[in-house]
């Protein structure tokens, strides 16, 4: 009874010694929390700006009467851009390349950390050193082009895919997951009753590494949904263009002759400002729709990955 006695005493300080410290609210806290907020809204009005502006009208994106409110609301720039079809083409076409992408990443980046991560691996130090050199090095933009070129990969879907599934840094990520939060004692138990590598790695470790998955997932999935670059120099055909690479023509385009072009279906009624607004909303709404129920995995995930890394 002393014990249970002396326990409720000490749950009744620490929660009062945490209430105060809640209580206390400093000048520098506010100051922190203000700072905050200007910098969330740094990346907020950006965004309810573009917003609308693509569903204002002409005359009052012209007259530059439009910041974070629309006026004389209209859809007429995402119609257009449903009727020219190539947007919507080159927006299911990268939703493809990018879900394979992200799939074929994960079956690397855990066929490369999964190993890594166990000390029985003969010559583990040597491979971490072989996987993480490229991280540091890279043959150059013309070796690479050559060596494309020579794999037959130029004009190609896959060079979009391949070229980039392993990443040496989420890799490491993973490693350092499973290395500080899968104890060692659940595979050993799992081993002693007779369970291949395999079956330790599909009925153990990743059921327990959700968070770390959905992490890298989205890290992999938003960062080839915005990459352009290789769109730029490896692929020709329009049509195996990405939608990030064709939103960059079309600002470019407008950029440099103030036009927008779209095919002659697309019945354009909307002046280049408010495509653009309009086209950059089209890409980016994907991305918001996916990030929101990922968020707890990719918060947590990050948090652990980092630990002891």
């Amino acid at each position: 009874m002393a014990k249970k006695k002396n326990e409720v005493i000490r749950d009744a300080e620490n929660t009062s010694e945490g209430s105060r410290a809640i209580n206390k609210f400093r000048i520098s806290d506010g100051l922190i929390m203000v700072f905050l907020a200007l910098l969330c809204l740094t990346c907020i009005f950006p965004f309810i700006h573009l917003a609308a502006k693509s569903i204002s009208s002409n005359s009052a994106v012209l007259a530059k009467s439009v910041y974070l409110w629309p006026k004389e609301i209209t859809f007429d720039a995402y119609t257009s851009l449903i009727k020219d079809g190539t947007m919507v083409y080159s927006m299911i076409y990268s939703v493809i390349v990018t879900a394979v992408f992200t799939l074929l990443g994960m079956i690397a980046c855990t066929c490369a950390a999964y190993p890594l991560s166990k000390k029985r691996l003969k010559g583990r130090n040597l491979f971490t050193f072989l996987l993480m050199f490229p991280m540091y090095f890279n043959a150059g933009l013309i070796p690479t082009y050559l060596l494309f070129k020579g794999l037959n990969l130029l004009d190609n879907v896959w060079v979009l895919i391949l070229p980039l599934i392993y990443s040496p840094y989420n890799m490491l990520i993973m490693k350092t997951y499973l290395q500080s939060s899968i104890p060692d004692s659940l595979e050993e138990s799992a081993y002693l009753d007779g369970a291949s590598n395999f079956q330790i790695l599909g009925r153990i470790i990743l059921p327990l590494s959700k968070p770390i998955i959905a992490t890298l997932s989205l890290f992999y999935a938003v960062g080839r949904w915005n990459a352009y670059a290789d769109n730029k120099y490896y692929i020709k055909t329009d049509t195996l263009k990405m939608i990030q690479y064709k939103l960059y023509q079309m600002v470019a385009s407008a950029t440099e002759a103030q036009t927008t072009t779209l095919s002659e279906a697309a019945a354009v009624t909307s002046t280049p400002e408010v495509l653009q607004a309009a086209s950059i909303m089209f890409v980016t709404i994907p991305i918001i729709c996916i990030y929101p129920f990922l968020q707890k995995y990719f918060v947590k995930g990050v948090m652990v990955g980092a630990v002891k890394g």
